[in-house]
């Protein structure tokens, strides 16, 4: 999951918790070229206020036309933007290619609201689930999860669309590189976290968009800060922050737990993490370093390119010898 779908289920919460109805809308499925993949939320209420993306642009924009005529008063609705049937919606799509589109009425109850609000903690990382929504009545419920299967699932009466985490990317320390890591994993996506206790280190810093901590990364990873679709990177060439970080990062399920340096300093790490750290041989193979795909990376956009791609390549699960 993005991040940008877990702001829609928080503003989706705030405008119910308010006594507003809201209009919930998932991507069932997506046919040729979309910017958003099944499963990708997004909000309105019926003044118009939204929050997310179906399209980037064209479809929300019909939506919420809709939506302040009149339409969607039923439980559940499901529209196919993009192929021009007569019966259908008009728009068609930039890239040619063709969404269908779950629209569930949400009215300010407290049923809804409980809903939301279980939605929520599956996306903040407490246990994967799947919506299961009745598409006759509009009743949706949570069921336990595997983990394994396509994002969403439809039959004749029921759509099932699952949910996980938010992807989300830890920082240790700020730094050039670390800076530019977190522009391109916010633009990817992610809930980034970026973590340093060192005041001089955020003068002039400005990061919009990402959550800024000023405390030791390895405190702050040590409070549960990580789940399964964490990924935890040290970008300082600091040993005294890079080195308390893999120690707490490799006893979380981060999916991905990197550390600048060249092949010489990650080796000299590696026996000092086992040394002075008490780090296993499995614990020190969980680690990425040096960190990223060599791309023969110089400037700190470049090296943050190489760490993003290997996040990117690990979590889609690609073996390097595959790209």
């Amino acid at each position: 999951m993005q991040h940008l779908d877990l702001q829609v289920i928080e503003k989706a919460l705030a405008w119910t918790r308010a006594g507003e109805t809201v209009w919930l809308c998932t991507v069932l499925a997506t046919f040729g070229s979309s910017p958003r993949e099944p499963g990708s939320l997004f909000v309105a209420r019926g003044d118009g206020r939204h929050a997310g993306s179906l399209s980037g642009g064209c479809i929300e924009e019909d939506f919420l036309e809709r939506l302040r005529r009149g339409d969607f008063e039923a439980p559940i609705t499901t529209l196919r933007y993009g192929d021009g049937h007569a019966d259908g919606p008009s728009v068609t799509l930039p890239c040619d290619g063709i969404l269908d589109v779950l629209i569930e009425r949400l009215p300010a109850t407290p049923a809804s609201l409980a809903h939301l609000e279980a939605v929520q903690d599956v996306l903040r990382g407490r246990h994967p689930a799947v919506r299961d929504i009745d598409l006759a009545t509009g009743a949706a419920t949570l069921v336990e999860d595997d983990g394994n299967g396509p994002r969403v699932t439809c039959d004749a009466h029921h759509a099932r669309v699952r949910l996980g985490p938010v992807a989300r990317l830890i920082v240790a320390g700020v730094s050039p590189v670390a800076i530019a890591c977190a522009e391109f994993a916010c633009a990817m996506g992610f809930e980034v976290i970026v973590c340093d206790p060192r005041k001089e280190a955020w003068e002039d810093v400005a990061l919009p968009g990402v959550r800024t901590r000023r405390e030791l990364p390895s405190a702050f990873i040590a409070s549960g800060a990580s789940h399964a679709a964490t990924a935890i990177v040290a970008l300082t060439h600091d040993p005294r922050l890079d080195d308390l970080t893999m120690i707490e990062a490799v006893r979380t399920p981060a999916f991905y737990i990197g550390v600048m340096g060249s092949q010489r300093t990650s080796t000299a790490r590696a026996e000092r993490l086992a040394r002075t750290g008490g780090l296993s041989e499995e614990e020190i193979a969980r680690l990425h370093m040096p960190i990223g795909l060599a791309l023969g990376s110089r400037t700190p956009a470049e090296i943050a390119l190489a760490v993003m791609a290997d996040i990117v390549r690990v979590r889609r699960g690609k073996a390097r010898d595959a790209l």
